[in-house]
């Protein structure tokens, strides 16, 4: 099945779904682990994995864009609904920057970008100093770190929200979309 209804998802809509959520939240939780310990060592894996998001989360946006939104089961409030469409759009917007936030910041902070190994943007080494790199721009590898650190609080948030909405939804409201969710027809 490859369109919508209001009782049942695509299979296409629920596999982007948890592909493109539990990837990053996996990279949200490596990278809050590089950061913490400067593990040096899993920025290879984080870059890759973050620049194959960055295709499945894209294909995520225009398949959201082009089929709409999932029909709200039961009778949410107009607040609700304009609640979870807006923690939508930011968990789909926020899975497209982060990644590209993090492109800016490597790339032009004169590390590179490889996917897993295979040069893209070749890193620019330092000839006087083995081991350090020389920017190709600071100031936009300060915004795409400035982005992908703003960015990572606010989506941490968003996730927050969409999984307490998930929950209100089957333990609160006791309707079906997180059955739907599952790729379950609901009963």
């Amino acid at each position: 099945m490859m369109k919508d209804n209001p009782q049942r998802l695509s299979s296409l809509s629920v596999l982007l779904h948890w592909l493109v959520g539990i990837t990053f939240i996996l990279l949200l939780s490596v990278g809050i682990l590089m950061e913490e310990t400067d593990a040096l060592a899993l920025y290879p894996l984080h870059k890759s994995v973050g620049m194959l998001l960055l295709a499945a989360a894209a294909v995520r946006m225009l398949w959201r864009a082009g089929n709409g939104w999932p029909v709200p089961l039961g009778q949410p409030g107009a607040m609700a609904v304009v609640t979870a469409r807006a923690v939508h759009w930011m968990l789909i917007i926020g899975t497209v920057l982060m990644p590209l936030s993090g492109m800016l910041m490597s790339g032009g902070g004169g590390h590179g970008l490889s996917l897993f190994g295979l040069d893209l943007l070749a890193a620019n080494p330092d000839p006087l100093n083995p081991g350090e790199v020389i920017p190709l721009s600071r100031s936009l590898a300060g915004v795409g770190h400035e982005l992908h650190e703003i960015g990572g609080n606010l989506m941490i948030a968003a996730i927050l929200l969409h999984v307490i909405g998930a929950l209100k939804h089957h333990f609160i409201d006791r309707d079906a979309t997180l059955t739907r969710m599952l790729g379950r027809t609901p009963r």
